[in-house]
């Protein structure tokens, strides 16, 4: 055998060596990677979760409005990358309470029960105003007695939060938006940094984020400002000095 053959022997042989242990060490990121978020959205391999929406106020059947139709596609995707099953149910029909399983809440809170309900429970420091029987003011936050009006087309908020019941239950995530272009604003925002949260937060750890989507009848849900982390004041009851605040502002 040649100096040559042995040479180019020897080089195969080191190419294939390599190749493997880089396959093997982007296998093991992958699935480091894959795990990290299956913590975070709670969905280990074979687990369920929901996915709950409401019905389109506009339509004489039960349908879901488009820009809410597709923030439940991009979820439904993370669902099926982290081997999870789902299940789509509308927010009126009867579910069991949260933390079984993980879920996916997105909405308007002054038509979706369920959402509203959750936001109630959860974050005691928001508050949604219904609007006046013109609809003025329909939608608008307050929080922390600081109020966040939507401007249509214009300026628009959404609250993304997850949060938890105790260390060992599922998480719940809650998507609550002014128009259903922000709420799928703010399930893009989820996915994108999905990394970044989980390592700000915690694989258990709750928050809740004020996002406003700019010029959506130009752009639709793509730009995107996270106006301020309120979980501290949103987690929190009002209580009366903060009502009393709010209610002078709207004097």
């Amino acid at each position: 055998m040649t100096d040559t053959l042995q040479d180019l022997i020897a080089s195969a042989a080191a190419l294939i060596v390599g190749l493997a242990a880089g396959w093997a060490v982007h296998s093991a990121f992958g699935r480091r990677k894959r795990a990290r978020e299956q913590r975070f959205f709670g969905l280990p391999d074979g687990s369920e979760c929901v996915l709950v929406t409401h019905r389109d106020s506009t339509s004489a059947h039960w349908s879901i409005p488009r820009h809410d139709a597709l923030a439940l596609l991009g979820l439904a995707s993370v669902v099926e990358n982290c081997g999870a099953h789902t299940e789509v149910a509308p927010h009126d029909t009867g579910l069991q309470g949260f933390g079984a399983r993980t879920e996916f809440c997105v909405g308007d809170p002054t038509a979706h029960r369920r959402l509203a309900a959750h936001m109630t429970n959860l974050l005691p420091g928001v508050t949604v105003h219904p609007g006046d029987d013109s609809g003025t003011d329909r939608g608008t936050f307050t929080i922390a007695g600081t109020h966040y009006r939507p401007e249509p087309g214009t300026v628009e908020y959404v609250l993304l939060a997850r949060l938890t019941a105790g260390d060992d239950s599922r998480p719940v995530f809650l998507t609550a938006g002014q128009r259903p272009v922000t709420h799928r604003a703010a399930v893009r925002h989820l996915v994108r940094n999905r990394a970044r949260l989980a390592r700000k937060y915690g694989a258990q750890g709750s928050f809740c984020l004020l996002l406003k989507v700019v010029n959506s009848q130009a752009y639709g849900p793509d730009l995107v400002e996270l106006v301020a982390d309120v979980t501290k004041p949103a987690t929190t009851s009002a209580g009366p000095r903060a009502a009393a605040k709010a209610a002078a502002k709207d004097d």
